[in-house]
């Protein structure tokens, strides 16, 4: 069995038009193909069940009513016809329509759509009132990262609403007038009849309108503390973390619910694991996203990533028969394996019965059938040869053995992905003679310590003046625009574009070394800096056809035999996920194009360091050894800006060196407890093969 990754149908019929890979009337690329990419084949029926007798029967494990879409597009359209509807309803009562809003990136495909239907099809937000979920406290008169204004930027600006239906907790008011503020916000909702509807994200910790864990489910508009973990989830705001204030003024949780109607969004796996806990977990205020069980119309509105981890969608023989296919034989039996802490080659007959699997019983005659099958699959996806084994029969094996060598274009998102992602397959590669490439493809100049360019300036400074005493004026007058820029630089001012050069110069040299390291020659280094990246802050600008033909000219003057790409597909709006469908948008032009190279190209996707593929996805896996994984550990530190003191470790309290090592032997772990051989480590890959 090798399961890959396929893109989602278009239509229920599971027909893919070719609008999917190039749209020919508009003459524009897919620039967001990941988003197409699944894991695994998830039944129509399972997520959108035909009848009410189906939905009940799919649904019990879950208490809150849910509506899956296989596409964030398709959920964002789903909340955009309730929300128009209701807002006509309004109007030709001639009343208004009262809604509280958030302001999470989550939101952005349902504002993007009401956004188009005002401009394109007339929808009028003439009769609409807005109150903002939660404002930034505390605030100055200046702030320009407040929530309102995000608010109004992504959103409130680009519609008719009139300016003085629009509502906002206020960040700049003294402390001691916050309580009384508070009680007025909420007697100002009910002088226009209570909210009509609320629509919100759900953050990773549960949270919503920043409602944070521990909230009562009575709590009422209030001054609260911020989250460690929502304060990460807030940066895109921010030039860092150190910079989102303390505490918010938000709208509480019981107005909130008292909202004729609830809409809450999550988008991608990253939020799989909070959304399963509010759905089929108990109510409690660890997690206040819970408190929607108690709402007589709520809607959870989610895609097929955010609902992996939901049981009809990971466990579906729990709830249901299923159709069976390899990936999904796979996964029972881990998952099996798992309940029973048991081997792949000890489960018995029992075991599947006990645990609801008596239907592979059926299927395969007996559990040893199952098991054996299952047993041979995991097996062949482990090997020592990622380029493949020259002169060897690669039936069996994940990679061909011919051509050899390859040509190999590793993609790297920032400058250091490479070796934190497969650094030991990397490794195998070059040893194994491959023509080895890495392209990093931003310059990931944001993630780099003002005190890193003040040091490196410290060195060429005196370097000048030592060995040429200061005669070099460029280097004399950059060395004091540098030291005045950071001088007068304020919490939460952006970096100039010389400082933002600086960084990137840093970032390359490391990259280099790194690269040196790994015996890569300097001339298979190849920084892109693709122009998305370029805002100066953390949320970046929108891809471009620009971005993806730089990636094109790269892979036409190399013409790989194997390409790997990023795989972090659980944030829709990150910096990875934009980096492969640069890369994966190029491939689609190459394939349109009728390039010969690519009929021998393979397409393999890896992880970063904080998640692994899950293990019935794996389709090669790569060993390391005591030394080679500490041989990877010491090309990660080669990038020495982003250890201690790089400002986006997030709150993981470990270095991305120890990240990568725990994944890897994690993964590594799990294949010694289903029963195979027992490595130090393992670089879990997946294939993408493009349609």
């Amino acid at each position: 069995m090798h399961p890959t990754i396929k893109r989602r149908p278009d239509s229920q019929t599971g027909n893919r038009t070719n609008k999917n890979q190039y749209n020919k009337k508009t003459n524009m690329v897919n620039l967001n193909l990941t988003s197409q990419i699944v894991l695994n084949k998830v039944p129509q029926e399972f997520y959108q069940p035909k009848t009410a007798v189906d939905r009940t029967e799919l649904t019990r494990m879950e208490k809150i009513p849910t509506d899956i879409f296989s596409t964030i597009e398709e959920g964002a359209r789903h909340i955009a016809d309730s929300i128009e509807k209701d807002i006509k309803a309004k109007s030709a009562a001639g009343k208004f329509y009262v809604i509280a809003l958030g302001t999470g990136t989550s939101l952005t495909p349902v504002f993007n759509e009401l956004v188009r239907r005002h401009k394109k099809e007339g929808l009028s937000f003439k009769n609409v009132v807005v109150f903002n979920g939660y404002e930034y406290f505390p605030l100055t008169a200046k702030n320009t990262n407040s929530s309102l204004k995000q608010l109004k930027e992504r959103f409130l600006n680009k519609v008719d609403i009139e300016q003085q239906n629009i509502f906002s907790p206020d960040g700049t008011i003294a402390q001691e007038a916050v309580q009384e503020y508070c009680r007025l916000y909420e007697q100002r909702i009910q002088t226009f009849g209570g909210l009509d509807a609320a629509l919100f994200g759900i953050g990773r910790n549960g949270n919503i309108a920043v409602n944070e864990p521990g909230s009562s489910l009575a709590s009422m508009t209030r001054i609260i503390l911020i989250d460690a973990l929502s304060r990460e989830e807030m940066t895109n705001s921010f030039a860092n973390g150190e910079q989102v204030p303390p505490c918010s003024i938000t709208m509480g949780m019981s107005t909130i619910l008292k909202a004729r109607k609830l809409y809450v969004t999550a988008w991608g796996e990253e939020k799989a694991g909070i959304v399963k806990a509010a759905v089929e977990s108990n109510i409690s205020d660890t997690c206040p996203a819970s408190f929607m069980q108690t709402h007589e119309d709520a809607d959870m509105v989610i895609d097929l990533g955010a609902a992996s981890e939901l049981t009809r969608i990971k466990h579906p023989w729990l709830v249901t028969s299923c159709k069976w296919d390899d990936k999904l034989v796979r996964s029972a039996l881990v998952w099996l394996c798992g309940v029973t802490h048991k081997p792949i080659l000890k489960l018995t007959n029992k075991d599947y019965n006990n645990n609801g699997l008596s239907e592979l019983l059926a299927l395969y005659g007996s559990a040893y059938n199952a098991n054996i099958k299952i047993f041979n699959d995991l097996q062949h996806t482990i090997t020592g040869w990622p380029g493949g084994k020259p002169n060897a029969d690669d039936t069996y094996r994940p990679e061909r053995a011919k051509p050899f060598p390859k040509r190999v274009l590793v993609f790297s998102p920032h400058p250091d992905d490479d070796v934190i992602s497969m650094g030991g397959t990397i490794q195998r590669l070059v040893n194994q003679k491959h023509d080895v490439h890495v392209a990093y493809e931003t310059s990931g100049n944001i993630a780099v310590n003002d005190e890193e360019v003040t040091r490196f300036m410290h060195f060429v400074n005196g370097f000048n003046q030592i060995f040429n005493h200061s005669k070099d004026k460029v280097i004399v007058d950059m060395y004091q625009k540098i030291k005045e820029t950071f001088k007068n630089k304020k919490p939460g001012d952006f970096d100039t574009r010389d400082v933002l050069t600086l960084k990137g110069l840093i970032r390359r040299g490391e990259a280099r070394t790194a690269c040196t390291f790994n015996n890569i020659p300097l001339d298979h280094v190849h920084f892109l800096d693709l122009p998305f990246y370029e805002s100066g802050k953390i949320e970046k600008l929108p891809m471009t056809e620009k971005d993806v033909e730089i990636v094109r000219h790269l892979i036409q003057e190399i013409k790989p035999h194997q390409i790997y790409v990023a795989g972090d597909l659980a944030d829709p709006h990150g910096t990875h996920r934009k980096c492969t469908n640069a890369v994966l948008a190029a491939i689609d032009l190459e394939k349109k194009a009728g390039a010969k190279w690519l009929k021998d190209c393979r397409i393999w996707m890896y992880r970063g360091a904080w998640a692994e593929w899950p293990i019935e996805n794996i389709e090669m896996c790569v060993p390391m050894s005591p030394e080679e994984l500490r041989a990877k550990r010491n090309a990660i530190l080669k990038h020495s800006s982003q250890m201690e003191s790089a400002p986006f470790l997030g709150n993981d309290e470990r270095l991305f060196w120890q990240r990568a090592e725990d994944r890897n032997r994690g993964t590594a772990q799990l294949y010694d407890d289903l029963g195979l051989a027992s490595y130090e480590a393992m670089e879990a890959f997946v294939e993408y093969k493009p349609l």
